[in-house]
């Protein structure tokens, strides 16, 4: 069974910073591709940022980009989401995803967190 737990979000001042974590097992960290999405409250899920097994060549959202970064923690077995300068846009629920290695990549993600709440207050 594998689980992607979330944790990290909290109410933050928007220009403020936080770090997402995201737990998962050695395997998925290593043989998925991950992803950030978030929900903000009557809208639709939205991707956020995505990174290869390898962790290289992230992609992020227009809207992110510049002031999140993801990062791996290959020992740790965690993938991280920096987020910096947050705006109020920036609140919603946060969700890890990650595809299931042995059936490859078709777009979608086969695992979920619960996710983590971020608010950002004026």
């Amino acid at each position: 069974q594998v689980q992607l737990v979330e944790s990290g979000g909290g109410l933050v001042q928007a220009g403020g910073s936080l770090r997402l974590s995201c737990a998962a097992s050695g395997r998925i960290l290593s043989n998925s591709i991950m992803a950030w999405f978030r929900q903000a409250p009557g809208k639709e899920r939205e991707l956020v940022a995505t990174v290869s097994q390898s962790g290289s060549n992230p992609y992020y959202a227009d809207s992110v980009k510049g002031r999140f970064t993801l990062s791996k923690d290959y020992a740790g077995a965690r993938l991280y989401l920096q987020m910096n300068s947050l705006k109020p846009e920036d609140t919603a629920v946060y969700y890890c995803a990650a595809n299931e290695p042995s059936y490859g990549f078709s777009g979608s993600y086969d695992y979920w967190g619960r996710g983590t709440q971020v608010t950002v207050s004026l």
